[in-house]
């Protein structure tokens, strides 16, 4: 049945044949977009979990009617009942007689959890699907069949020839590029941050605290105790009707509630806030290195020499030295899909074009260990 539901999301773990971004910008389209959507339709599976509500009172109000009613307009708990002694004082925590004056707090999320799931998939795509629509297949179309190992000797030429021939065509016009690339990644980092503070405000401002707090459960003496996963998803909650008595007066009428869905809420709502804070430090690293290497020309030395290892040093010393960072990313790309020996004999064929071009663009001091620049 589980691999029934989730038959609908195999198609998110495809492997796409063309490399554009990295590990950490693929967590956030593929492994979160996975895990949201996969929670959502875990929660609306009735066929698992029954119904998500079950109120009972000692009236003669219609089970299905009471239901219903507290449902939709939501049941709450009453904060200062905490601390009482559970099966002594209160039949369950947080679960109190109310009187007129005390504090109550709402719970309505349980109605939209699934749907705001949903949301933050779509959410977490909309960076992904900007950068596909900004980078056009561009390198879908540049490697063509070099990322084959085994081709003849003509096409080899022909396809590295045209290849070469739009780098040089277009060296140091790839600017724009870049910064789509690195827009799609600050959108990424602002985008899970500012997740972590919809569903701060979608839980009644205890989701930015709620993994704090279960750690530090685990340090508490046991009588001190108050689960923050009860406190923010209660299994049992109160619903208060009112209808009209025989002679016309209003009367009340208080139910109890179970609410058999939030045991597993509780547990999608950790989870998702150790990924979130896991997610939202790399991905601010991430931004950060982006930065330093806008700024710093050293390090996409050393990356593209990493790339390309079967390629001449001085080659790659000498393109960087000539070139802005969109070109640097643009080969940073290429060298991710494309065979590494026609890699090198592009970047060879590269350097030798650039020579040609007059004037050259002002080159960089960054010196090669053990090989000189010419």
């Amino acid at each position: 049945m589980l691999l029934e539901l989730f038959e609908s999301l195999k198609g998110i773990l495809k492997i796409d044949p063309c490399c554009i971004d990295n590990n950490v910008f693929r967590l956030h389209y593929k492994v979160t977009v996975l895990m949201l959507a996969g929670l959502s339709l875990l929660i609306t599976s009735s066929q698992l979990f029954g119904d998500p509500i079950d109120c009972i009172s000692n009236d003669d109000i219609p089970h299905e009617l009471l239901d219903t009613y507290c449902w939709i307009h939501s049941t709450f708990t009453l904060p200062g009942a905490l601390h009482k002694k559970v099966g002594v004082e209160i039949p369950a925590p947080a679960v109190d007689k109310y009187t007129p004056g005390d504090e109550r707090v709402y719970h309505r999320y349980y109605q939209w959890v699934s749907l705001v799931l949903f949301l933050q998939a779509i959410l977490f795509y909309v960076p992904r699907y900007l950068w596909k629509a900004w980078e056009g297949s561009k390198i879908k179309s540049l490697v063509m069949d070099l990322n084959t190992p085994v081709l003849t000797v003509d096409k080899k030429n022909e396809t590295k020839c045209i290849l070469v021939s739009y780098l040089k065509e277009h060296f140091n016009n790839h600017e724009m590029y870049f910064f789509y690339y690195f827009l799609s990644e600050v959108m990424n980092c602002v985008n899970v941050v500012g997740q972590m503070y919809l569903m701060d405000t979608f839980l009644g401002g205890q989701f930015t605290t709620y993994g704090t707090q279960v750690l530090k459960l685990s340090e508490m003496d046991q009588e001190d105790r108050v689960d923050p996963m009860v406190k923010v998803f209660p299994r049992l909650t109160k619903c208060t009707f009112h209808r009209y008595g025989s002679s016309g007066d209003v009367q009340r009428h208080d139910a109890i509630c179970l609410l058999p869905l939030n045991i597993l809420n509780e547990k999608i709502y950790i989870i998702l806030w150790f990924w979130f804070v896991f997610l939202a430090l790399i991905s601010g690293l991430v931004v950060i290195y982006r930065i330093a290497i806008i700024i710093w020309p050293r390090p996409r030395l050393l990356l593209l020499r990493f790339r390309s290892r079967l390629a001449d040093k001085r080659d790659v010393n000498f393109i960087i030295q000539q070139s802005k960072v969109g070109d640097w990313f643009l080969l940073d790309l290429l060298s991710k899909n494309m065979d590494s020996v026609h890699f090198r004999d592009v970047i060879a064929d590269l350097r030798r074009e650039v020579e040609t071009m007059k004037p050259l663009p002002k080159t960089q001091n960054l010196p090669i260990r053990g090989a000189s620049s010419t």
